[in-house]
């Protein structure tokens, strides 16, 4: 499965969790009812999953914590926020780039429309 497939299903699973919750719970009842909806949709994720982080030679102390990594290829950020900032989605993009994956989404359940609240992130990874 391509990288556009795959978000295509966790954005309809993720849709079915909006539709059966609703807006304003936390971040953390999205994610278990997201990851149910994964699991229903066969495909493999990893949750709270920590990323070592190389710097230079040097592996750092603190690892990078990534929401969920669906099918190796999908980095999906959750949010529960009034608004998603450009901030958020520049963080997605570093770790996109840290774990030199191509696409990933931040998905906001704060909204009335989920769809409001779905972003891609695209990282153009160069061959050196």
């Amino acid at each position: 499965m391509i990288e556009n497939e795959i978000s295509e299903k966790v954005i309809g699973c993720a849709i079915e969790v909006h539709r059966c919750l609703g807006p304003g719970l936390l971040e953390s009842v999205y994610e278990e009812a997201v990851c149910y909806e994964l699991s229903q949709a066969h495909l493999s994720f990893t949750r709270q999953t920590f990323v070592p982080i190389q710097y230079k030679n040097v592996r750092l102390a603190s690892p990078l914590r990534l929401d969920l990594l669906v099918e190796n290829i999908l980095i999906v950020e959750l949010k529960s926020k009034e608004h998603v900032t450009p901030l958020d989605k520049a963080q997605l993009l570093s770790y996109l780039r840290v774990c030199k994956k191509r696409l990933g989404l931040v998905i906001n359940f704060h909204g009335i429309r989920l769809v409001d609240g779905i972003h891609r992130i695209v990282n153009s990874l160069q061959d050196k």
